[in-house]
C-alpha cells in the first residue's frame, strides 16, 4: 500500500509540471476501490499532496468512497481534517443470504455505525447505493433493505441494476443463473424501491438516482443544470476531469484517456517519468453532438431541438431523421414534436436503451449486462 501511495504521489508531481497555475478543484473524488484501506497518516499525506498542487475552489466538494468494513475514528478524522465533505457508502443489499451469495458481508448495524461515525465528524452529505436484480432477491427482500437504508437518511441514493458479467468478474461464475431475477422481475424490484424512495420524500433524478430536495443533484435538476458523465449523474459542470492512479479515466474537451489497469504496468510507466495512458479517444464533432443528445435523454427524458440546432452544426432535417430512426426502433414509443424528441413515462424503463440508439459506436461486442 505504501509503495502504491508513493507512486501516486510521483504521478501527482509529474502532473504539477504540466498544469497551468491558478487552477482550483470543483470536485475531488477518491474511489475506484477502497480508499479507506489507507491508514490515517497515508490519508493525510495523500490529501496534502493533491491539494498542494490544486487547491479546492470555494464551495468545492471532496467526496470519498468508504467501506464500513475498513473504517475507524482515526481514518474518518483524517478525512474530515483533509476537507472531505461528502462520503459515499456502498450497500448493495442488507439481506444476509444475498450478501453471502455475492461475497459482500456488511450488516445493517455495521453500516449504521459507519454513517453515525461520519456524521459525528461534521460530514452531513452522505451518498449510498443499493442494487436491484441481485441473486435470490425478491420484492419483500428489496423492500426490507430499502427501508433499512432509509433509516440512515442518505442525502442521495443510487439504485443500480446488478450487472451479472461472469466473463469479467470471476467470482460471479459461482452464482447460478437460475438465482437471478428475470427481466420482468428486475423491473418490479426497481419499481418497489423507487416508490419507497419517493414516498420518503426523495426526488427522482434521471433513471437511477434519488436525492433529498436540498441535495445538489435535486437542485441541479430543478434548475435544468443536471449533467451525466461516465461516472453517473452530477451537478458539476467542469469540462475537465483528471484521473490519477491505475485504470483511471480522464476526460478533456478533446477526448478521453485511460491509464493502464494493471498496477505493475501503471507503476512502471510512472517510475519511467511517463504518464500511464494506454488508451485514448479523440472526440469528433459527431461525438459531441451525440453525447449531448444522449445526456439530455438520460437527464431530462427529452432532446431540445432548439438547443441542438443552436450549439451544433446539424440541419433540422438531419436531426429529425435521427429522431425518426430512434422512434421507429421502439415502435413509436418516443414522441417527436415540434420542440424535440420526448420520452413519455411509459418509456422511462427503456431510457438507457433509447439513449444508446443515438450512439454511433457498436456496443454489441462490449459484453454489457442487462440494460433494464
Amino acid at each position: 500500500m505504501r509503495a502504491y501511495l508513493e507512486t501516486l504521489k510521483t504521478e501527482i508531481a509529474q502532473l504539477k509540471e504540466i498544469l497551468p497555475s491558478g487552477l482550483r478543484l470543483s470536485r475531488l473524488h477518491w474511489g475506484g476501490g477502497t480508499p479507506t484501506l489507507l491508514s490515517a497518516e497515508m490519508i493525510t499525506d495523500l490529501a496534502g499532496t493533491v491539494l498542494e498542487v490544486i487547491p479546492m475552489a470555494e464551495g468545492g466538494e471532496f467526496s470519498v468512497e468508504i467501506d464500513p468494513n475498513e473504517i475507524d475514528e482515526g481514518r474518518i478524522k483524517a478525512l474530515a481534517d483533509a476537507g472531505m465533505n461528502r462520503a459515499s457508502i456502498g450497500v448493495q443489499d442488507f439481506d444476509p443470504e444475498i450478501q453471502k451469495v455475492i461475497g459482500r458481508i456488511q450488516s445493517y448495524e455495521l453500516t449504521r455505525d459507519a454513517a453515525e461515525m461520519i456524521r459525528s465528524h461534521g460530514i452531513t452529505s452522505l451518498n449510498a447505493d443499493i442494487l436491484y436484480g441481485l441473486p435470490h432477491q425478491t420484492v419483500e427482500r428489496i423492500a426490507q433493505s430499502v427501508q433499512k437504508l432509509l433509516t440512515l437518511k442518505p442525502s442521495r441514493v443510487a439504485l443500480y441494476g446488478y450487472a451479472h458479467v461472469p466473463w469479467m468478474a470471476k467470482r460471479q461464475q459461482l452464482i447460478p443463473t437460475d438465482a437471478l431475477p428475470a427481466p420482468e422481475e428486475r423491473l418490479e424490484l426497481y419499481e418497489v424501491a423507487r416508490k419507497l424512495f419517493q414516498a420518503d420524500g426523495y426526488d427522482e433524478i434521471g433513471i437511477d438516482h434519488f436525492a433529498l430536495p436540498d441535495d445538489g443533484l435535486a437542485v441541479a435538476k430543478r434548475q435544468g443544470k443536471l449533467r451525466r458523465n461516465f461516472q453517473g449523474y452530477t451537478d458539476d459542470t467542469s469540462k475537465v476531469l483528471i484521473g490519477l492512479g491505475a485504470s483511471s479515466i480522464s476526460k478533456f474537451p478533446q477526448g478521453f484517456a485511460q491509464h493502464a489497469s494493471g498496477t505493475s504496468q501503471y507503476t512502471a510507466a510512472v517510475r519511467a517519468n511517463q504518464f500511464a495512458t494506454v488508451r485514448d479517444h479523440k472526440f469528433t464533432a459527431d461525438d459531441h453532438l451525440r453525447a449531448r443528445m444522449i445526456e439530455m435523454i438520460m437527464c431530462e427524458f427529452r432532446i431540445d431541438t432548439a438547443e441542438i440546432l443552436r450549439d451544433f452544426d446539424i440541419s433540422r432535417a438531419d436531426l429529425e431523421a435521427m429522431y425518426k430512426k430512434a422512434s421507429d426502433a421502439f415502435e413509436g414509443l418516443p414522441k417527436i414534436t415540434a420542440d424535440g424528441f420526448t420520452l413519455p413515462k411509459a418509456a422511462y424503463p427503456l431510457t438507457r436503451m433509447i439513449a444508446r440508439s443515438f450512439d454511433a459506436y457498436d456496443l454489441s461486442k462490449a459484453g454489457h449486462s442487462s440494460a433494464v
